[in-house]
Formats: structure tokens, sequence, C-alpha cells
């Protein structure tokens, strides 16, 4: 079985459907688009351009809120990318929704996991990206490139990754919420432990992102 099979196989083993659609909160997806490059699996990731109002200049999955128009998180994800990066909807194996996230700013995050093609050319929007990437989902499993931030006003730290992008010779900063996901996904995908500590169950992953999401539910 190829790399790619084995990663569609074990995705789907986590998709969790429309199972958290019916929550009434305000909600926003991010495609979390996946490729093989060189006999290895890569997350496909964008830089914000420094004109936005929010989180300027920081790394990120394709994503936004949800628009009136949307059927569903799936199709947020999609529109989404295709704003972005000019990734069309027709070019993504959409494999599984995951457990949803809530932000910072009380959104309700779906990740959207699908395939894209290795060869798939990027055409940034500059207004709302300043470059796109591929990162080796390995390193996101890995305590080399791992530290742990504080942040003032959470209570615990943040995961953080480094990665010096040989292609542009770009040096990324990967942390916060888009850090937390990655991990989740390299997880599922890869099927094996990290080699730092995060919290979750690596036999059940989604359990402890659901627990959190009811927890947080409980006390809106």
């Amino acid at each position: 079985m190829s790399i790619k099979a084995r990663a569609i196989s074990a995705l789907r083993h986590f998709d969790t459907g429309d199972k958290f659609a019916h929550l009434p909160l305000p909600k926003a997806s991010v495609l979390i688009p996946l490729c093989v490059r060189g006999e290895e699996l890569h997350a496909l990731m964008t830089l914000r351009s420094m004109e936005l109002r929010t989180n300027a200049g920081e790394v990120c999955f394709p994503g936004g809120k949800r628009d009136p128009g949307d059927r569903d998180d799936v199709e947020t994800a999609l529109r989404e990318a295709q704003e972005e990066i000019g990734l069309q909807p027709d070019q993504v194996q959409v494999l599984c929704t995951l457990t949803p996230v809530v932000n910072k700013s009380g959104l309700l995050v779906t990740p959207v996991v699908g395939f894209i093609d290795e060869d798939f050319r990027p055409s940034p929007n500059p207004a709302e990206v300043s470059a796109v990437f591929t990162v080796p989902l390995e390193l996101f499993t890995q305590e080399e490139n791992h530290a742990l931030v504080p942040v003032n006003g959470l209570e615990g730290p943040l995961h953080c990754f480094h990665y010096q992008d040989v292609v542009s010779n770009s040096h990324y900063h990967i942390w916060g919420l888009t850090a937390v996901l990655a991990v989740l996904v390299a997880v599922c995908v890869l099927q094996k432990k990290t080699e730092f500590e995060v919290g979750f169950e690596f036999e059940n992953p989604l359990h402890f992102f659901e627990q959190n999401l009811l927890k947080r539910i409980s006390k809106l």
C-alpha cells in the first residue's frame, strides 16, 4: 500500500462528519491540504499578509468564517482555499472533518483534511497571503524543532515549531491553534506518538478534543 493510500485509510477512520454541526456558535473552517513529496507526506500552509487586521504575519492553514451561502464546513474550507491560494475545489480530495475547536475569538473552527496533487502551484491572493509552503508531517512529531512558548493570559504554554524551508530559504514559526491541528493530523495520519507531551491519547486522539469542546460549550 502506498503512503497516500495508508494516509487516506487512516484519516477516514477519524471522520466526524456533521456530528457537531448543531452547536450554536459562529462557525469557521480550515482546510489542511496534504500531499506527497519525495516519498514523504507534507502539509501545505500559508503565511498571512502583514496587511491583515488580525493574526497578521502568522502561519496558518487556508480558512476563514462561514459565509451565509456555504452549505457546510467543507464548503467553507474549500471556498476559502480557493480565495486565498487559488486551489480549486475539484483539486481537493476531501477525506474527513475532525473534531472542531473553539478559538480565542469564540469561533467554532472545523478542520477539513484532504489531499491535493503534489504538482499544485498556488496563486496566493496578496491581500491575504504573503507565502505558501509545505512542511513534512513528520516534523510535528519530533522534539528537535519543537518548543513550548508561554503566552500571557493562557493557563499553559503553546506548542511552537521552527521550520526552515529550503526552497525559499525562509524560516517559519508555526504555533498556536495551527500547531495543535498540525500535531493532531500528524498523529492521525502517521499513527505514531510524538516525542513531546501533548495531553491526548494517541490511540484515540479526538476524544481529548471532544471533551474539551463539550466543556467549553457547557460554559456558554
